[in-house]
């Protein structure tokens, strides 16, 4: 499988089973299903609420002989609520309790976000840290106590701007080599790509089918749906796959790793195959030329009137 590297060598599967919004009950076949069709990279978070059975999944392709723990890569993500630098290995040792795992492969700052470490969720504007209460820095040096205590190999954040990434670039002791975000091609996002890859970040695309799934509360009204975009659906037919495999085969052709979700077997096994699909020039452009950008989560659950964050905070 196609990866990027990391500086020391290490390399990651560019292409990953996303779980979030898989639920649980679905979501251990699911990996079990990935597992055995050739995935071997799987992205995480506890705010998923599922962690536990996809540690099931891994034990029991473990166990099976599906896959060694050394041939799979695993991400998983530091919740809002534990960015105190005294609560980030605690909070990623309950992860790898629950994954039933000795290390991560790369453990991310989910969100530039804080909350209250009683809050897991926000219902009022009391319920968040500042800034201020909470310095970035502060969770980042926490980051790098858990790089350094070999429970995460990699270090990263998600849902950063260029922003967030320069104060960690300018100040921290290990370097943020991965910053996962929404990309697909109504959200490009090319300015902070080349932004990532100049300072040695790699890019990870979250949502890289449009997440129509998500809870409805996130929608808003006609939305685009990219499935059903007439310029995918030609290219589609063209080369005789699904919107869905060209939409995956375009984050690949731009070099993000692409974590598509499903507990679908025949889309799982579908979604692989996108390996094999070879976009051409013509392809790539005329994809380039959707309207946008339009983002599907676009972060307004943390500007709530009162919120220390505004939607300017979150993105470039």
């Amino acid at each position: 499988m196609k990866s990027v590297k990391f500086e020391n060598g290490d390399e990651m599967p560019i292409l990953g089973l996303g779980t979030w919004k898989s639920k649980p009950g679905e979501v251990y076949d699911a990996v079990l299903h990935a597992l055995k069709c050739g995935y071997r990279h799987i992205d995480c978070a506890p705010i998923y609420q599922n962690e536990k059975e996809v540690g099931k999944a891994l034990q029991k392709a473990f166990k099976d002989g599906i896959v060694s723990r050394e041939e799979v890569f695993v991400t998983s993500k530091l919740w809002n609520n534990a960015h105190k630098k005294d609560q980030v290995i605690p909070a990623l040792k309950r992860t790898l309790k629950d994954l039933k795992l000795d290390y991560l492969d790369l453990y991310l700052i989910h969100w530039p976000v804080s909350h209250k470490e009683d809050k897991v969720n926000i219902s009022e504007p009391g319920d968040f840290l500042s800034y201020d209460e909470a310095p970035l820095m502060e969770t980042w040096e926490g980051m790098e106590e858990a790089f350094h205590e070999g429970l995460a190999n990699h270090v990263g954040v998600s849902n950063f701007n260029v922003k967030h990434l320069t104060e960690i670039l300018d100040n921290c002791e290990v370097m943020p080599e991965m910053n996962q975000i929404e990309l697909h091609p109504l959200l490009p996002q090319d300015e902070l790509i080349e932004f990532c890859h100049e300072n040695g970040v790699q890019v990870t695309a979250y949502s890289p089918l449009g997440s129509t799934d998500r809870a409805s509360a996130m929608k808003k009204d006609d939305e685009p749906n990219l499935l059903d975009n007439e310029t995918i659906k030609s290219i589609a037919q063209k080369h005789h796959i699904s919107p869905a495999q060209v939409l995956i085969a375009w984050a690949i052709e731009r070099d993000t790793v692409v974590i598509p979700k499903s507990v679908n077997e025949s889309r799982i096994r579908e979604n692989f195959k996108s390996l094999d699909v070879e976009l051409n020039q013509v392809d790539m452009e005329k994809i380039s030329k959707l309207k946008g950008p339009y983002r599907f989560v676009d972060g307004s659950f943390w500007t709530m009137e009162g919120s220390p964050y505004k939607m300017e905070d979150l993105w470039d």
